[in-house]
């Protein structure tokens, strides 16, 4: 087991650096550098000025050398500085993260608490008034897009009813007592978003739950466990789901990679101070930093969640050998 982590962890610090610079190579071919943006700003500046600044900002060098810097500082612990914010990168990331650490978790966790066990009576009731049921607000929740499930949570429960805040993080202002007053106050603003996020979700974490299960109930090891005797709990749960578990690990772990790399839509549309808005407003306004560290942050945890899955499989199914 050791050796295979150790294997991966070197796959994975490879792709991560190839990524990086496919990304970087990419974002230095948008139009509109900095030095560009600076020019139509001020209509005075000069030639001399042009060419001092493009020297400052490394634009006169090479992609890859200008890549080589750039991993330079990061090893360092530079993480450069946001153009559009006016402060350091590692200050404007970390809140960001916390705020979409929040966000993806209670999305991701609701999800899982209602599509789980719906999913196993789905498919110990398949073809029922219930299954039915369930499977249309399940293909619902796939086939329907973010932006509009987010501004139809906004219409009904801010414009109408006015029962929560259409959009931001916390209220602009406030200044909490206490702790539960400033996590009262940021939760009115998670609700939402939570909401549309999580229902994206169940829809899928469902329909893989109910087809894995559905697949461990037709074998002939459950067969043997009813005919032991075994209660219908433990028949269910200890033999099938333990043996469905191997898809919903994958998905599961696929969605955990973006508890860091955020919502974007989503983010954007509640205007919460996430990650996903970050990269949506750092790309739009042509902040390099910002996007290229958000960037390797989403790609290390997809990689990471990866191994996670692959780890836990061994797990779930003691067949499944690393050796």
């Amino acid at each position: 087991m050791t050796t295979y982590i150790v294997r991966r962890m070197l796959q994975t610090f490879v792709v991560i650096i190839l990524l990086s610079y496919v990304c970087f190579y990419l974002m230095t071919l948008m139009p509109g550098d900095p030095v560009e943006l600076m020019i139509q700003s001020n209509p005075k500046i000069t030639s001399a000025d042009i060419e001092r600044l493009r020297t400052l900002y490394g634009l006169d060098q090479p992609a890859y050398k200008r890549y080589a810097n750039w991993v330079s500082s990061i090893v360092q612990g530079d993480l450069g500085y946001s153009r559009t914010y006016r402060v350091p990168v590692s200050e404007l990331i970390g809140p960001k993260l916390v705020n979409t650490f929040v966000l993806s978790m209670s999305s991701l966790l609701l999800a899982i608490l209602i599509a789980v066990p719906l999913g196993v009576l789905c498919a110990l009731r398949a073809g029922s008034k219930l299954d039915y049921t369930v499977n249309f607000f399940a293909f619902a929740g796939i086939s329907m897009p973010s932006f509009w499930l987010a501004i139809v949570l906004i219409i009904i429960f801010s414009v109408t009813l006015g029962w929560l805040p259409a959009g931001g993080t916390s209220t602009i202002g406030f200044e909490p007592t206490g702790i539960l007053d400033g996590g009262l106050d940021r939760l009115k603003y998670l609700i939402l978003p939570t909401l549309s996020l999580a229902y994206l979700s169940i829809g899928s974490f469902l329909r893989f739950v109910r087809a894995s299960m559905m697949d461990a109930m037709r074998n002939d090891y459950i067969r043997t466990a009813k005919a032991k005797g075994l209660p219908r709990l433990a028949v269910v749960w200890k033999h099938g789901f333990r043996n469905a578990l191997i898809p919903l690990i994958t998905i599961i772990a696929l969605s955990f990679s973006g508890v860091f790399s955020g919502a974007i839509i989503t983010e954007t549309v509640f205007a919460y101070q996430g990650v996903g808005k970050l990269v949506f407003d750092s790309i739009t306004g042509n902040d390099f930093n910002v996007a290229m560290v958000s960037f390797v942050i989403s790609v290390s945890m997809v990689l990471l969640m990866n191994l996670i899955a692959d780890i836990l499989y061994g797990v779930a199914d003691p067949r499944i050998s690393y050796k």
